[in-house]
């Protein structure tokens, strides 16, 4: 019987899965996802070719939380759609890793306590990281799972790029920039050289623009720089999250009598474009809209990405190519097109046609400095590192064993 590899992707109202035969390299099964978990459940499967293999939607007040969402995927792909393959183990997508994980590990209990303590560093996600963990331990505990972090491809950071300007006692206590869609920029980086050697060597920033939305700076493959920093929340506008903001101002909501819920809720869920719009948080509704407050919220998440641009090319001491990643970056040519014309003058010569057709390569072979469309597949990332440890740890145990028999 094949063996499969599930990776999991849980946030705050959905969860990603897919499902690989184990090979090298992995090769998809299927994926889908839940959608509105916890107030009009939705779920989508669509095998390897895209076409779509199953849906169901519940009632609506209806709520499945991670436990019962695990529980019902689980039971349906042994049902019928995992055919003659046996799932052999588990990739979750972590989001902090915090100062420890810079690697991708295999899941105990200490390691799940040491998870958890990371929640208050991304509380839009982690809660549901481990509490995905948690339902796939109570289903299926002979299940192997690996975790797989968002933090660790950026600990190549040089220290001066992690750091704040706080007492050095906080960046001993693992306040710093730490970044994050991790799992993405080193799907990006990987691929790089089919696409544009030149800047696979050299320097490449990388836009992963989608609901939540970042920027990273890559040298020779590596991160150098990155927009987020301590939480998910810093650097570009996002779906409804802030991005930068003067500290001095959560301050000034705090002394005007603002609780810290409250606070949490208006930086995490009720900013970004939907703030700034006040429409959606959706670049489509916001692209198809005539207000003018949904005209200023893509102005502005097109200026804070070329504001970032300049910053991290600087980072770099230069750019030989901008990558565009994420559901914006992949799919949005008018968002592209705005950023590239801004980015004139770092030598891109924009090729418009390209730009609609989708790219892959969006600028005239005379640009000095290139831009592309390449699409992410952190899934692919998540197998290929649960494959990895697995087969490590199955190593260390043979080699334990053999020690063993010896002695």
């Amino acid at each position: 019987m094949p063996d499969a590899l599930l990776t999991l992707n849980a946030g705050s109202s959905s969860l990603k899965f897919s499902v690989f035969r184990d090979g090298d390299p992995p090769l998809l099964i299927f994926r889908g996802q839940f959608e509105e978990l916890m107030t009009q459940p939705r779920f989508l499967v669509r095998d390897a070719a895209g076409d779509v293999v199953r849906e169901q939607e519940w009632k609506a007040t209806t709520a499945l939380g991670d436990k019962e969402a695990i529980e019902f995927l689980l039971d349906w792909g042994r049902s019928g759609m995992l055919g003659e393959h046996r799932i052999v183990a588990v990739g979750h997508r972590i989001v902090h890793g915090g100062i420890r994980f810079t690697e991708p590990v295999m899941i105990d209990p200490q390691i799940l306590l040491e998870l958890e303590a990371l929640v208050p560093l991304a509380p839009l996600h982690q809660s549901h990281n481990v509490a995905a963990i948690k339902a796939v331990a109570r289903h299926a505990p002979q299940l192997p799972q690996v975790a797989c972090f968002d933090t660790a491809f950026h600990r190549s950071q040089p220290a001066l790029a992690q750091a704040f300007a706080l007492p050095r006692r906080y960046f001993e206590q693992g306040v710093l920039r730490y970044g994050f869609h991790g799992l993405s920029y080193e799907y990006i980086s990987s691929r790089l050289s089919e696409f544009d050697p030149r800047a696979a060597v050299g320097r490449t920033v990388v836009a992963h623009l989608g609901n939540g939305a970042s920027m990273c700076a890559l040298f020779a493959g590596n991160s150098i720089a990155t927009t987020m920093s301590f939480t998910p929340i810093d650097g570009l506008p996002m779906g409804t999250r802030c991005g930068t903001i003067d500290p001095g101002v959560l301050l000034h909501l705090l002394k005007q009598g603002m609780e810290l819920p409250e606070l949490e809720k208006l930086l995490y869920y009720e900013s970004g474009l939907l703030g700034v719009s006040g429409i959606s948080s959706d670049v489509r509704t916001l692209l198809a809209s005539s207000d003018r407050a949904a005209a200023e919220a893509l102005e502005l998440f097109v200026y804070r990405c070329s504001r970032e641009l300049g910053s991290l090319a600087a980072a770099l001491g230069g750019i030989d190519a901008l990558v565009f990643t994420g559901g914006i970056g992949a799919n949005a040519a008018t968002i592209r097109a705005r950023i590239c014309r801004d980015a004139r003058w770092l030598g891109l010569e924009f090729d418009e046609e390209a730009n609609a057709r989708g790219g892959p390569r969006l600028t005239r072979a005379d640009s000095r400095l290139s831009a592309w469309v390449i699409a992410t597949n952190e899934e692919l990332m998540i197998a290929l590192h649960t494959r990895r440890v697995l087969a490590s740890s199955l190593e260390t145990i043979r080699s334990v064993k053999h020690e063993d028999s010896s002695d």
